[in-house]
């Protein structure tokens, strides 16, 4: 496959509106959603990634799953690529979601390993083989923290001999994972899974970055992404340090009511979060209120 999914693909949050009648009172508002798809392309990110954990996919019904995948598709069009997370409990759950976001036009799938069951490696293998019959390119998910599966570099060079399987997003925390599986799977695109790790996994040759942060400043994420694949250290760490400590949100459990409070920090509509995500405690969003007006003030 030519489609090797790097650059800068946007885990896109996802906007509530209020509505008794809802899940949680709370409906998916998919005109806002389609206009903040735009927004970030339009804003030089290469494409957006619906579905993800940041897009609580495990929140929304089957319907809802589907009608958010295909209102980032129709927005996007022809500007961008549309990475769909088809995570699945089985292989038989993932390869239906990525089936279905075949049929609706998307350019490649994100999925992890089983999410609720700790698989072995020959039932990791299995599971990421049923997702690439759907045909699409996949970029296969390293989440150790949440699924206790870890794809290490021996076993990506595994995975990376799967057709279709086409990249790994790395969200191990770990920067020595870069060259080592670049040196496993070399033909295997490395895609820098945790914000507040992008620049150092950058320099060490990641061509990806699938990221959260950039739902909040996306053309300052792009130039970041730039300044790094091209060398330009001292720029890029200039841009990078005062962002670092709203980024490390991205890795805490909070992410997704971070991210979506940062967006609203900058003018943006966040919003609210579905259960089993509440509000951030009022220590956390002290915290995050002072490092996001760090983020700012360096961007000003």
């Amino acid at each position: 496959m030519s489609e090797t999914l790097d650059g800068v693909i946007v885990a896109t949050a996802l906007p509530y509106a209020e509505d008794g009648s809802a899940p949680a009172g709370l409906r998916v508002d998919l005109d806002r959603y389609a206009e903040h798809c735009r927004w970030l392309v339009d804003n030089g990110c290469r494409g957006v990634g619906p579905n993800g954990s940041l897009g609580e996919y495990s929140s929304l019904s089957d319907d809802e799953r589907r009608a958010v995948a295909r209102t980032a598709i129709d927005a996007v069009g022809n500007d961008g690529v549309v990475v769909v997370g088809v995570h699945g409990v089985g292989a038989h759950q993932a390869r239906a979601w990525a089936e279905r976001a075949a049929e609706d036009g998307a350019d490649g799938v994100l999925c992890l390993p089983p999410t609720m069951y700790r698989a072995n490696p020959g039932e990791v293998l299995h599971h990421f083989g049923e997702v690439a019959k759907a045909g699409l390119p996949v970029m296969v998910y390293n989440n150790p923290i949440d699924t206790k599966v870890d794809l290490t570099p021996g076993l990506l060079a595994e995975i990376a001999q799967i057709e279709n399987v086409v990249a790994v997003k790395e969200f191990s925390g770990d920067v020595r994972r870069i060259l080592e599986i670049r040196e496993a799977a070399p033909g295997l695109t490395v895609v820098a899974g945790a914000d507040d790790l992008t620049l150092e996994a950058l320099l060490m040759g990641a061509t990806g970055w699938f990221a959260g942060f950039p739902n909040v400043f996306p053309a300052e994420s792009v130039r970041l992404f730039d300044l790094a694949v091209q060398g330009k250290l001292e720029e890029a760490r200039a841009l990078y340090e005062p962002l670092v400590a709203a980024f490390r949100w991205d890795s805490r459990t909070e992410f997704v009511q971070a991210i979506k409070y940062g967006m609203d920090y900058v003018g943006r509509y966040g919003g609210p979060c579905r259960p089993p995500r509440g509000p951030l405690v009022p220590e956390n969003l002290a915290q995050l209120e002072q490092d996001m007006q760090k983020a700012v003030e360096s961007l000003r």
